[in-house]
């Protein structure tokens, strides 16, 4: 690093004892993203990829085309994706999956039934579907 040089701001300057960075508000967004969905997926990748081979995971959600999976699946098998990616890999597509899983996981937390049985419920296996399991300790 040359002396005197303060850092790169989102514009590349930052040269000099007065330099300022400058907030970088993508940047920014991308980091409450991968905050919020960090938050909100609480399985590991091995525990989202072990249950969507589950029967309770095939069995929730409504059927397309006949085969046989749930809807969530494709966007759980991507939030396996993403959630194992590194932060450096993550693209404008993955951004936006992010969000929706966050989204979804909210919006479907929010709707938690009045029965105390929830380990078996289609409620929970439709949250684990998008990689949260609302029974696991954070």
């Amino acid at each position: 690093m040359t002396p005197g040089r303060v850092g790169r701001g989102a514009w590349g300057g930052g040269f000099g004892p007065t330099a300022r960075r400058y907030p970088d508000p993508v940047a920014d967004d991308a980091k409450q993203t991968r905050d919020d969905f960090s938050d909100a997926v609480n399985m590991t990748p091995k525990e989202l990829g072990d249950w969507l081979e589950t029967d309770e995971s095939k069995a929730v959600g409504q059927k397309s085309g006949g085969s046989g999976s749930a809807p969530a699946q494709g966007p759980a098998a991507s939030v396996r994706a993403v959630g194992g990616g590194g932060v450096l890999l993550l693209t404008e597509n993955d951004l936006a999956h992010m969000s929706k899983v966050t989204g979804y996981v909210k919006w479907h937390l929010a709707q938690e039934p009045m029965s105390e049985a929830i380990e078996d419920s289609t409620w929970r296996y439709s949250l684990m579907n998008w990689g949260h399991d609302p029974l696991k300790k954070q």
